[in-house]
């Protein structure tokens, strides 16, 4: 799930720990949501939308 997310952290040099930092979870939680066994919270679609702020909503969690 969420591959465009997946490539564009990955594009942009973005680690998992990283992203989990930004998020204010864990990196499991991060895995988690990243394999659709957790859903994102609002908070953290806004906060991975800002940090990706060239892409759309729509194309990042597709």
């Amino acid at each position: 799930m969420f591959n465009n997310l997946k490539t564009e952290l990955n594009k942009n040099g973005i680690s998992a720990k990283e992203y989990a930092k930004i998020l204010g979870i864990s990196e499991k939680n991060v895995e988690d949501k990243l394999s659709g066994k957790e859903e994102f919270i609002y908070s953290e679609i806004i906060k991975t939308c800002a940090l990706l702020k060239n892409y759309s909503i729509d194309y990042l969690f597709a």
